[in-house]
This record gives structure tokens, C-alpha cells and sequence, in this order.
């Protein structure tokens, strides 16, 4: 870490070293102030009721409180957080208003003005490739991905387009049985962006008589958090209990001391569920503080952080599958920094190789989709009933819809991350968009489906470096989640004791006490190969 910080650099290079992570740093923090700025900025109002066609009674809700914070009670706000934006476009029926929501998410960090992220993009990537050539590397990515488990560039790039050939011509059929539905629809335009989400719900209805709807009331908030926390206990042994009187930052935030099997306390668990005008779109675990025997015991503490919507007068919140696939995914890192079981805070938690983070989150998803642990918390919020086992099939048969577009839209992303940081050009000077277009017309991205991630929003890699080159990651990590819940399935125990034991010691308490590669091997046996992975999207030949 030394050597990468250029501790081995003359003492001009130092001090350019430290000149450029400063000005990276106030780079980081300007790109993510303007998208808060754009995302906070942005609000659709919804005029009387055909401004409402096809919404649902949770989503009104929903648009109906968004518009009392903003000081419009009585009307109706569609605004750029992901639990308003994305239920409003698959389920809005009028299509003009789904493209003016689409146009404003999509086109974040690139409206001119102060706001506007290309100047930031364009400095941040010169700024990373100088420092990469100062440290004797041809390129960030090279730089970045050196200390990885993938081992380079080349391996990452490799397993994006192993997978990239599939899931286009998944997504590809997806796309002509859309068409043929808008068709149905009296659509004669050709699918849109702004249409994929609309008529791919209307389509899984049909296919497998699913409406998310239906789904929702099975799924409120507190029985997906107790879900969450009985699979830990059941897994680790641990147990949570809420503690009322805990400073906490905001009013909305919930604490739970975490103890372990004997009783001991290992850490302190903060939950922040619900979206509000002040926070950013998305998910994420942050630590507040580490986990450590440097200078004695030091419990960590984690929070969650959400933007779920909160239910209507006097109801819960409802969580989508995929919201609650978002909780598993966002406790999963949690379950890292509160296991970790290690002497230097430097080697905690997940201090880990970037594309290695991302296995303890998901793969903890992989419980929340058994039977088993749906048939326990899966209950209606109002009669206490379990999910219907018809409805439960259905739900369970549908998870590899759409994962065509699922699998594009995110592939692309990291695809075009490790295209900017490999790229030649980047020390000279790069337009962020005429470059992602570039590599969008390499790969054959269909017209119909946009990058998850669009370069002038792609927080994860220019608002700091935690993902920069790195977004292949959460693909690399899937192989590798995919594989590792293969152990419990060939235990015959999706909790079985010793298979969880073996994943407390080498994966979620370890922290960076081993490489990457070397503990995947001790809890698994071997390295993992792609097959689980195809299958599990339902990409496989």
C-alpha cells in the first residue's frame, strides 16, 4: 500500500502524488454535490387523474407525500429518487410523461450550468492517468486492478465479454416480444427507453400472472428486516435487539445492538430506510467505525443507508422483491463489518479487494429467494397470512425475467468504466460522452436499453475511487456468489453449520487477512467457474 501511495517516488513525484489525490478529492465531492443538486432539483407533477393512468394506490401514495414535502399537498411528485422514478415507469400508462421522467434520470450530470459533471469527468480521468504513469503504469486500470483478485485488466474485460454475447441476444428477444406487445397496445412507434420498464411488467403479468401489486403487501419493510436477521441468526447465531435511546443522526434512523452466540456484543447495527430531499438516490452499508484488538476490542458500527418509500397514512412501507433483494444485498455488507474478527482496522471488515466486496452482500441475497425463508417472513402487513404458495411459485418462477436487460444494462456500465481508464486518450483530455457513445456502438448496445449507470451519474466511479475500474466487480462477484451458495445447496442445508462456519472464518470475518483468491479456496475448496452464474440469470445454452 505504501508502494502504491508512491512511497518508492523522488520528492517531486510525491508531492505531484499529493497534489493530484487532493484535487481528486475535491473533484469526488463537486461531481456528487451536482447530482444531489440535479436528482433534489428535478419534480414531475402529476395534474389531475389522467396524469395518473396505471398507477397503483402504494405509488399515488407515494407521489401524493413526495408532493407535501415539497409544499404541493393535494397533488402529485414524481421525483428522481429510484423508489419514485423507476415505479412510475413501469407502471405509468401515459407514455409521453414516462419519457419527460426518463429524459431528467437519465440525463443527470449533463444539463450545463453549475451542475454539470463532463468538465469534473474529463479532469478526474486525466488526473487518474498521470498518477498511474508516475507509479509506472500504463494505464488507472492497469493501476487499479494490479492488487485485485481478477489480477488485471485483461481478466476483467474478458469475463464482461464472456458474459456480454449472451445477454444481449437474451435481452434482444426480450425486445422484439416487447415490440410485439406495444404493438397489441396500438403502439406503431418503436420501443423506447422510457417503454422497457412499462411493457416488460405488463409482460411478466401475462407469462407468469405477476404483478408487483400483488407481491407487495407480503412484503412490508419490518418482515423483510426480521427475514434479514432470523437468516443471520440462523446462519451465525447472531441476534439483534432495537435499542430506543441511541443518539442518532436523523429522527428516521433505527439501532439494533448485534450480539453473538454466548452473548457477547459485537457491533452496533443502524438501519436508515426511508428516501427524504436530503439524501441521495440509492443503497449503500457505511461504517461508522471499524472493527479492531490493535489497542483493545473496538466493536464496529453500521448503518444501512435506503431510499424505500414509506407507506400511506397509518400503513407500512411495501418493498417491491427487488427492494427487498436491496436489503439482503446492503445487510450482506453489513454482516461483513460487523463479523470481522481481526487485530488491524487497516485489514477489517471490507477492507477487501475491490472485486472480492462484493460477494458477503451478494450472496446473502441468494436466502432471501428460498422458499424456506419466504414461507417464514413473506406475510401479508394486515392478516398476518403467509404468502399464497401459488403465488409464491410464481414469484420464485419469474426470477430469470427480463435479466436480458438486467444483465445489459449493467454489463454495459462496467464496460465503458474500463474502457475510460484504459483508454489512451485519457491524460490528454476525454469527452465523457462522445467516448461512452463510442464504446456503446463497439459492444452493439441496443438502442432500446440505456447503461444503469450513464457516465455524467456513474457515482460509484467519479463522486470518489471506491469503484473506479471497478464496476466489473459486482459481476466478478456474482460468479463467485453463484458458486459459494452451490456449497450450501451440495451440503443439503441452505443453512447447513459447517458450511456457514467455514463462510464466517474465511469470508465475512476475515477482512483482508488473506488475498482473495486464497480465501475463496479455503471456504470453497476451489475457484469458482462461471457456469453457476449463466445459469442462475437463465443465460446459459
Amino acid at each position: 500500500r505504501f508502494r502504491r501511495a508512491g512511497a518508492e517516488l523522488g520528492a517531486e513525484a510525491k508531492e505531484r502524488m499529493a497534489a493530484i489525490a487532493s484535487r481528486l478529492a475535491e473533484l469526488g465531492t463537486q461531481f456528487s454535490q451536482n447530482l444531489l443538486a440535479d436528482e433534489s432539483g428535478f419534480m414531475l407533477e402529476l395534474a389531475g387523474e389522467d396524469d395518473l393512468a396505471g398507477l397503483p394506490p402504494f405509488l399515488r401514495a407515494a407521489a401524493s407525500r413526495a408532493a407535501e414535502e415539497r409544499g404541493l399537498a393535494g397533488s402529485h411528485v414524481v421525483t428522481l429518487s429510484r423508489s419514485l422514478i423507476e415505479p412510475f415507469l413501469v407502471f405509468s400508462t401515459r407514455r409521453d410523461l414516462r419519457e419527460r421522467a426518463y429524459g431528467a434520470w437519465i440525463r443527470r450530470g449533463e444539463n450545463g450550468g453549475e451542475t454539470d459533471n463532463r468538465a469534473i469527468i474529463t479532469e478526474t480521468l486525466r488526473l487518474r492517468a498521470e498518477r498511474a504513469r508516475l507509479l509506472g503504469y500504463p494505464s488507472y486500470a492497469a493501476f487499479r486492478l494490479d492488487d485485485t483478485m481478477a489480477g488485471s485488466a485483461e481478466a476483467a474485460v474478458g469475463l464482461l465479454e464472456e458474459v456480454w454475447a449472451p445477454a444481449r441476444r437474451r435481452a434482444e428477444a426480450e425486445r422484439d416480444r416487447l415490440q410485439a406487445l406495444a404493438h397489441e397496445d396500438g403502439q406503431t412507434a418503436a420501443l423506447a427507453p422510457w417503454d422497457w420498464r412499462h411493457y416488460a411488467e405488463r409482460l411478466r403479468r401475462r407469462e407468469h400472472a405477476l404483478d408487483e401489486g400483488e407481491i407487495k403487501p407480503y412484503l412490508p419493510l419490518e418482515g423483510m428486516i426480521q427475514a434479514a436477521f432470523d437468516t443471520a441468526h440462523r446462519l451465525f447465531g447472531l441476534s439483534f435487539t432495537e435499542l430506543a435511546e441511541v443518539p442518532r443522526y436523523h429522527p428516521e434512523v433505527r439501532a439494533w445492538e448485534v450480539a453473538d452466540r454466548d452473548g457477547t456484543v459485537i457491533g452496533l447495527f443502524l438501519g436508515d430506510y426511508f428516501a427524504r430531499a436530503s439524501k441521495r438516490s440509492g443503497a449503500w452499508m457505511s461504517g461508522f467505525r471499524s472493527q479492531e484488538r490493535l489497542t483493545g476490542p473496538v466493536t464496529p458500527i453500521i448503518v444501512n443507508v435506503m431510499n424505500f418509500a414509506k407507506g400511506g397514512e397509518g400503513e407500512p412501507a411495501l418493498l417491491s422483491f427487488d427492494d427487498a433483494r436491496t436489503l439482503f444485498h446492503e445487510f450482506g455488507h453489513a454482516l461483513h463489518g460487523l463479523l470481522s474478527n481481526v487485530t488491524y482496522p487497516i485489514l477489517a471488515g471490507t477492507a477487501v479487494a475491490g472485486d472480492f466486496v462484493e460477494l458477503p452482500s451478494q450472496l446473502y441475497e441468494h436466502w432471501l429467494e428460498q422458499p424456506e425463508v419466504l414461507r417464514t417472513h413473506a406475510r401479508h402487513y394486515r392478516t398476518g397470512e403467509p404468502m399464497p404458495e401459488d403465488l409464491l411459485a410464481r414469484l420464485l418462477a419469474a426470477r430469470t425475467f427480463n435479466q436480458g436487460f438486467a444483465t445489459v444494462e449493467y454489463t454495459a456500465s462496467a464496460i465503458v468504466d474500463l474502457d475510460l481508464h484504459l483508454s489512451p486518450e485519457a491524460e490528454g483530455g476525454i469527452d465523457p460522452l462522445a467516448f461512452e457513445a463510442q464504446s456503446l456502438r463497439r459492444i452493439g448496445m441496443p438502442a432500446e436499453i440505456a447503461m444503469r449507470h450513464r457516465t455524467p451519474h456513474f457515482q460509484h466511479v467519479f463522486a470518489g475511487e471506491g469503484y473506479a475500474s471497478g464496476y466489473y466487480s459486482y459481476l466478478w462477484s456474482e460468479v463467485l456468489d453463484a458458486d459459494a451458495f452451490d456449497a450450501f445447496r451440495e451440503a443439503g442445508d441452505i443453512f447447513d453449520p459447517a458450511t456457514a462456519e467455514r463462510l464466517r472464518t474465511y469470508v465475512y470475518g476475515a477482512g483482508n487477512l488473506r488475498d482473495a483468491r486464497s480465501a475463496y479456496t479455503a471456504f470453497r475448496g476451489r475457484l469458482p467457474s462461471t457456469g453457476p452464474l449463466l445459469r442462475k440469470r437463465g443465460l446459459a445454452a
